[in-house]
């Protein structure tokens, strides 16, 4: 969907991420910051060694070239957008940041940009979740890689929650249930993507068997499935609190 095509909202709101080498990340948050002040945008980019991830919101003119500036890069050309619409920026500031990782995990051997676990697309999971098992007859359980709170305004319905309170403590916790998880297809989600993908790499690298990311996590499943078996709202980090599955804000009571 174009970024441009919608009148669900006068202002556009952009998730993406990328794990790819950034090496010259001094050098380019300037450029990034000059793109996304010219388009009027306000939000954050967060760049690191391992890549970039950004939550940006504002005019469709401003997000088409700022996205356009930004995949004139090689790096970035094939960036995947979720979009979403609101009808007031929710962010307060624009922040392009530099981070040692885009999401902290403590595990510098997970590199997403050089191998990528399995994925599975939205459609497919919707079916996997309607039928309870996979292609294969293994009986499907979901993950929920997020943070407590996050989890509270909603999730898959029978999602494994481990009560992480942040990222870094997802390794431990899994250590200590990864027996539970056996003989199970572990589709492992997250907001956006990015959380799930380094999630579902430890999970191979620590023997446990059938693993998938949900490619694009729950933003783009809302977006091309209108979220079955999702109880609850998605929690995001921006004034708009929660999205339903029809990707329109609710606020938290």
């Amino acid at each position: 969907m174009s970024v441009v095509e919608s009148n669900q909202g006068a202002v556009i709101n952009i998730a993406a991420y990328k794990f790819v080498t950034i090496e010259d990340r001094d050098a380019l948050r300037p450029r990034i910051l000059a793109w996304a002040q010219d388009g009027g945008l306000k939000g954050t980019v967060l760049l690191a060694t391992e890549g970039i991830n950004l939550f940006l919101a504002g005019p469709s003119e401003g997000i088409a070239a700022f996205l356009g500036q930004l995949r004139a890069d090689p790096r970035f050309a094939d960036l995947e957008v979720k979009v979403s619409h609101s009808d007031s920026v929710p962010f307060g500031k624009l922040l392009v940041k530099l981070k040692r990782e885009i999401i902290r995990m403590n595990h510098p051997a997970i590199r997403p940009e050089d191998r990528r676990a399995p994925s599975v697309d939205a459609h497919t999971l919707a079916r996997w979740l309607q039928a309870g098992v996979d292609d294969d007859g293994r009986p499907v359980v979901m993950l929920d890689t997020r943070n407590d709170f996050e989890v509270d305004a909603g999730t898959f319905e029978n999602a494994i929650d481990w009560r992480i309170q942040r990222f870094t403590q997802f390794p431990d916790a899994l250590l200590q249930h990864r027996e539970e998880l056996a003989g199970k297809t572990v589709v492992s989600f997250c907001t956006g993507g990015i959380r799930c993908e380094k999630a579902a790499l430890f999970m191979q690298d620590v023997g446990v068997d059938h693993v998938y990311q949900l490619e694009g996590g729950i933003l783009k499943y809302f977006e091309e499935t209108g979220g079955p078996g999702f109880k609850g709202q998605c929690f995001v980090f921006d004034g708009r609190d929660t999205l339903g599955p029809d990707l329109v804000p609710v606020a938290l009571a």
